[in-house]
């Protein structure tokens, strides 16, 4: 939906090529209202005429794309998108000649692309145009990733994709706020925009933590007075925004970044009275799928985008069964991934019209004993915590089997959380539950020094 930018010399002529005279007033309105946060920073959408019907094209394929492939058999675009990424990208030079089968191709990781990331990059890809993300989270292999202002725009294809399955048509255009951000750190980027694509409705990336806002009410007259169609954010910020006074009617919420518990997902469909849709995306490859309890997990949203299910060895492991999530394709056209490891586990369910992750679990994957010295694989632990409205939680099991909780911003009863952990791992387990203010930093959710913790 934007672009990161930080160039204090750039004018709003610059960051929006195509502004109107009522996107200027939107970026005033955005910007000056009396209850208006301190913006930290500046973004613009950088597109020109030519970008965004280029968008828009893209955004028409997505909506009528079929997505899905037979079981063991890649799809048909696979091959020329590989001999592609052979003759224009650095890295995948190394490959040639090619391999007779797709599942011989090596795999790549985010350390492969943590120690230098222009490897990945086509050589066709306007050194003009990159614009560079970063990104820390929870592996150890903090990265810089190449992207271009026409991709940061097509993430918003697939947003409506997933809308567009619940029925829900998105509305908001000029003299509108579309889509407001959230996010709660002490550092926080913050910014306004307009979205060219829906007729530069405007859109705010805001920090709902005091230190960003002249007065902490003024958190709520601001939401009200933009009144967006759609809120993004993450469990953290949303738990935030619950217990902020503030009355907001939006068509729905997108959860990102980090798993959303059903408690908290039922929690925010109560209070803002619309649908929560929680996204499994990451910077990489942008928004790969939607969770549906309908389909029994995760649908697919990437009509160019292959999913494979590894073991340990790299190789793909047999349908149904549980491995990681590797990724072939992408809409990133300056960052093409080729058998890209994400570390997250889940199934592979292609049974149905659309292909479902099942039992997604994101990095790493751990195993807990019980007392009674039985393995519990760390879905049984979220499983038994889903009906709880906890913005972020992280469990630890020590050498000796005791078991430490921390909990973030806790909106359930702490005494069922313990007795619902008692009664996985029995009554005799030594449990430490401790609560945390807020964070501004995602956890490594599940932790053990047990050996033969890591599966």
């Amino acid at each position: 939906m934007d672009t990161r930018m930080i160039d204090p010399e750039q004018t709003d002529e610059d960051r929006y090529p195509t502004l109107s005279v009522e996107g200027r007033r939107m970026l005033e309105f955005l910007r000056e209202h009396p209850h208006a946060p301190i913006f930290r920073n500046e973004s613009g959408n950088r597109l020109s005429a030519g970008d965004i019907e280029r968008v828009r094209a893209f955004e028409q394929e997505t909506r009528t794309a079929q997505v899905g492939w037979k079981p063991g058999v890649p799809p048909e675009w696979i091959w020329s998108f590989v001999e592609k990424c052979v003759a224009e990208v650095p890295w995948y030079r190394r490959y040639d000649p090619l391999p007779a089968a797709f599942e011989d191709l090596p795999v790549i990781s985010r350390a492969d692309l943590s120690r230098d990331v222009a490897q990945f990059v086509p050589d066709t890809v306007s050194v003009e145009r990159l614009v560079n993300y970063r990104t820390s989270g929870t592996t150890g292999h903090p990265l810089l990733l190449a992207s271009d202002p026409v991709v940061s725009a097509s993430y918003l294809a697939f947003h409506k994709r997933a809308l567009r399955r619940l029925g829900i048509e998105l509305q908001y255009g000029r003299g509108l706020v579309g889509v407001v951000l959230l996010g709660w750190q002490r550092k926080c980027f913050t910014y306004v925009s307009v979205t060219p694509t829906m007729d530069e409705s405007g859109l705010a990336k805001l920090n709902l933590h005091p230190d960003d806002w002249r007065a902490p009410e003024d958190r709520a007259s601001y939401l009200e007075a933009l009144a967006p169609e759609v809120i993004a954010g993450d469990p953290l910020s949303f738990s935030v925004l619950l217990d902020l006074n503030v009355g907001l009617q939006p068509r729905a919420l997108f959860s990102t970044s980090m798993a959303l518990l059903p408690g908290l997902r039922e929690r925010l469909e109560s209070r803002f009275g619309c649908p929560v849709l929680d996204f499994y995306s990451m910077n990489e490859a942008g928004p790969i799928a939607v969770a549906d309890p309908s389909a029994g997990g995760h649908v697919l949203l990437q009509h160019r985008l292959y999913v494979e299910i590894l073991d340990p060895e790299g190789k793909p492991v047999r349908p149904g069964e549980r491995g990681e999530v590797t990724l072939t394709g992408g809409f990133n056209f300056c960052l093409p991934l080729v058998r890209y490891r994400t570390g997250d586990q889940a199934s592979l369910d292609l049974s149905g019209r659309e292909p479902v992750l099942v039992g997604l679990q994101g990095r790493p994957p751990v195993r807990f004993r019980t007392k009674a010295g039985e393995w519990l694989n760390n879905i049984e632990v979220t499983h038994v915590l889903g009906k709880f409205a906890i913005a972020q939680y992280a469990l630890y099991q020590a050498a000796d089997g005791a078991l430490q909780m921390k909990i973030c911003g806790p909106r359930g009863d702490i005494t069922e959380i313990r007795k619902a952990l008692l009664a996985l791992f029995g009554p005799e387990q030594a449990l430490e539950i401790v609560t945390t203010g807020w964070v501004d930093e995602k956890w490594i959710q599940y932790t053990s020094d047990l050996p033969g913790a890591q599966p």
